[in-house]
């Protein structure tokens, strides 16, 4: 039998539809909002939230598509060498792609192929079942990692973009709080799942404690990020031409992960956009880019974070007293107080305590050397995007 651990079980395949539906409510509410601003005459405001919707999708089908073909030239994924993957030729994996049905192709093949192992157990040998369950966490972990790639080019973009017109603009309708809800419960549901999705799948890393590890996981990165994306909101309220320092660190973030050589791709153009795209993680929380020991650049990061935090109400009530008055200037203030010092202070808790690679602060290690065997397209993504 297989151990608990080790298998695609009921309550995955489940959580997988739930994170589907997240999404598509995250989507949905983007949409409709960015057609209710264009009825109202905010036409700025519905390109731009349209647009953070584009850019997502279309970055999270690129990667999507490159990973069904390498499928298809890898011998242990597809042994057979024929041109077909999940049933599909080029040209039909192509066209799904271009109308950006990418992700929802993963979900259905996940969910059919999942639903066949968990609700329908079959009795094949023990290796032939190990073999189907870890095919499905491989599928699993490929669409958490893209579910990641679109939180942080959509998701907290949009929060952030939507923070600013209502602080800034005073303007607030029920499908931006939708939207906004939305959001954060898509950032909150993907760095989890990516998470324990990630650290499950790589046979040399132990897995992600569920319970008050992850718990306290999910508070460190909620905490620290609607902190930071609170603050940035006050610095667009300051003036939008902050947007300009938001540039410079994408820029040093992207500038640092081609220093370090990430080797996240098998083409040098796609791992151009990976970086353009940890450019933009960073603007908004650490990232990992190599799968090494980094915890005096997570130090060096959380320093520079706490102090921008503190740095947006500061400025925000010297620059523009009058902020000082605003309804919203001092729960905004004690949310990012608040929300920079227990999430600095969960990060400790977590890295200390709950990590599963034991309680020294080993931020971001990664364990064991590579193969001499070739692995599983999805396994060497894995391995060098071990940690968020």
């Amino acid at each position: 039998m297989l151990q608990t651990d080790s298998e695609f079980t009921k309550t995955r395949w489940i959580c997988t539809i739930i994170g589907l539906g997240f999404y598509l409510v995250d989507i949905v509410t983007d949409v409709g909002l960015a057609v209710k601003y264009f009825l109202v005459g905010k036409l700025v405001w519905a390109g731009l939230t349209l647009l953070f919707v584009v850019v997502g999708s279309a970055a999270t089908q690129v990667f999507s598509y490159t990973w069904y073909r390498d499928d298809t030239r890898n011998p242990l994924v597809n042994p057979g060498g024929d041109k077909l993957i999940s049933g599909m030729n080029r040209g039909r994996l192509i066209g799904l792609h271009v109308l950006q049905m990418g992700i929802f192709t993963r979900y259905y093949h996940l969910l059919k192929a999942g639903y066949m192992a968990v609700w329908f157990k079959s009795p094949e040998t023990v290796e032939f079942s190990r073999e189907v369950h870890l095919v499905l966490f491989g599928r699993a972990t490929d669409l958490s990692m893209l579910k990641l790639f679109e939180t942080f080019l959509e998701s907290a973009p949009q929060l952030l973009f939507q923070m600013y017109i209502l602080l800034g603009h005073g303007h607030k309708s029920t499908i931006q709080c939708i939207c906004m809800v939305g959001s954060f419960i898509n950032i909150a549901w993907a760095i989890v799942d990516f998470r324990r999705c990630l650290r499950r799948s790589l046979p040399q890393v132990r897995e992600m404690p569920s319970g008050l590890p992850t718990f306290v996981y999910l508070l460190y990165k909620l905490l620290t990020i609607t902190a930071h994306i609170l603050s940035l909101s006050l610095f667009l309220v300051l003036s939008p031409y902050s947007t300009l320092g938001m540039a410079v660190v994408w820029l040093a973030g992207t500038l640092w992960a081609h220093w370090v050589r990430t080797d996240f791709c098998t083409s040098k153009g796609l791992e151009r956009l990976y970086r353009i795209i940890v450019g933009v993680v960073l603007i908004f929380t650490f990232f990992n880019v190599k799968g090494q020991d980094t915890r005096w650049q997570m130090a060096v990061y959380y320093v520079i974070f706490a102090f921008v935090n503190l740095s947006g109400p500061l400025l925000l009530v010297l620059v523009r007293p009058e902020a000082n008055a605003a309804e919203y200037f001092w729960p905004v203030t004690l949310l990012i107080f608040g929300g920079t010092v227990l999430g600095l202070a969960y990060l400790l808790l977590y890295y200390t305590v709950y990590h599963p690679r034991g309680r020294s602060l080993q931020a971001d290690e990664v364990d064991g050397h590579m193969g001499q065997e070739r692995e599983p397209d999805t396994m060497l993504r894995m391995r060098n995007f071990l940690q968020l």
